[in-house]
Parts: structure tokens; sequence; C-alpha cells
């Protein structure tokens, strides 16, 4: 069978660990050459590596989604190594400690929103104007949460601005889909990151908690959420955009 994402130039934010990591090794496995983006050069140095010494092709770049230049100045990379870009996983996201609205400070609230949201437009317009440039049609994926599908009383401005992608993503699909540009997302459930690591150690039992109230009764391996969003990148996906994919075990079933 011919892998996913042949032949295709792949941008993934976020790339130095976790989901990112995940998805530039699968997507590289899949046929894709990469440029992973992140802040921590250490760590994209160490996935790039990893994935050329399986015989994939990858670059990395720093990347602030928190810094607009950066942002544009990451994308133009893909197309300055390739001459071309094909897809794009906004996965990159920063997070705040559990606790009620009312104890969010403004200095989360403002990043949380630099970062999870004006980031991941700003990539999009970025990815879109590449795209468009050069390989003409493509697709992006973000990446949401499915703590943005219900009241999130516990993480209510990380919800909030994972709302306002699964919203901007619906927007976007409807606008670049008369040019061959898909747009969708993928909302994540429980799964075995870092992210979900610190929100464990400032809520003890939260795992426990999650996994409970997951129908296949376990964790997500970030390999599993890659799939799902290397499938909406890839040719096979053709007539879906517009869509916020559950990938959560059941949870919201």
């Amino acid at each position: 069978m011919t892998p996913l994402l042949k032949d295709k130039v792949a941008f993934v934010s976020g790339a130095g660990r976790g989901i990112g990591a995940a998805a530039a090794r699968l997507f590289a496995r899949e046929g894709a050459r990469v440029l992973l983006a992140a802040r921590t050069e250490s760590q994209l140095r160490a996935v790039t590596d990893e994935i050329r010494a399986a015989g994939g092709t990858a670059d990395h770049v720093l990347c602030d989604l928190a810094d607009p230049d950066s942002v544009r100045a990451a994308v133009d990379r893909a197309v300055a190594l390739h001459g071309r870009l094909d897809v794009a996983f906004n996965n990159g996201a920063t997070i705040t400690p559990p606790g009620p609205v009312e104890r969010v400070s403004l200095a989360d609230f403002d990043r949380l929103y630099q970062v999870n949201l004006r980031g991941v437009w700003l990539a999009m317009i970025a990815q879109v104007a590449a795209i468009r440039a050069t390989a003409g049609q493509g697709a992006i994926v973000n990446n949401s949460s499915v703590g943005s599908l219900t009241g999130n009383p516990a993480l209510p401005a990380y919800g909030a601005m994972k709302r306002a992608v699964n919203s901007l993503t619906e927007s976007a699909a409807i606008t670049f889909a008369p040019e061959g540009i898909r747009v969708n997302a993928i909302a994540p459930g429980n799964t075995r990151t870092e992210m979900i690591d610190s929100w464990q150690e400032n809520s003890p039992g939260l795992v426990e908690r999650l996994i409970a109230a997951t129908p296949l009764a376990r964790q997500a391996e970030p390999e599993e959420i890659a799939e799902a969003a290397a499938w909406l990148l890839s040719d096979r996906s053709s007539f879906v955009t517009g869509v916020v994919l559950r990938v959560d075990g059941g949870a919201r079933a």
C-alpha cells in the first residue's frame, strides 16, 4: 500500500515531544519530508536525528507560537528547504495549572490566547499562503482537545481557547475548500504525555479518574493520536473537511 503521505512536505509544530514528536516520526515513516518546529532545540534535534537514523527526511526550526514573526519564518523555512508545503499539523500548545475560572491569572489567560489560539491562527494563515503558492492544494490539521467540547471547570481558559480553535477550523475549512485546501481538527482525550503528567501533579488521581471515564479503559499513546492526524492530512480523507474528530477512547460518546 502506498504510504499515507508519500512525497508530501509536512510542517509539525510542538514537535519536540509528545504528540508532535510522535507525529513527526509517523509522517516521515509514511513518506513525508518533515519540518519539525518548537521552542527547545535539544528536543527538536533529538527527534530529527532519530527520524534521519531510521531513513526518513527531517529538519527542524526554532519557533515560538507566541511570536508572529517566528511563526511565519518557521513556515517559510519548509518552502525554502523543499520548495513547497503540502500539509501541516498545528500541534504546539501551552498549559496552565488546573483551577476554577476565577483563579486564572491574566498572565496565564493571555499566554494561552497567544499560543493556543492566536498561534494556530497565524500558522494557518502562513500555511495556506505557502500551500497556495507552491503545492496548490493541501491539508491542515489543528490539535484541539476533548476538553473543548463541553464545559471545563478545571481548565476553563484552556478549554475556551481550544473551543475557539474548533470554530476557527470550521470557518477556515469553508473558506479554503474551493481552493482544495482542507482544514480539520482532532480532539484527543487522555493521552500519555508530559502535559497530562503536569496536570496530574497538580491534581493527584487525575489520570485514574480520566481512565475510569473512558470506555476503552486506558490512556492513549501519542502515536495513536498521530495516526488520526496523518489520516486527515492524507489524500485518503480527500472528502473530509471542517471536522473536529474525537480521539478519546469513547469518553465523549
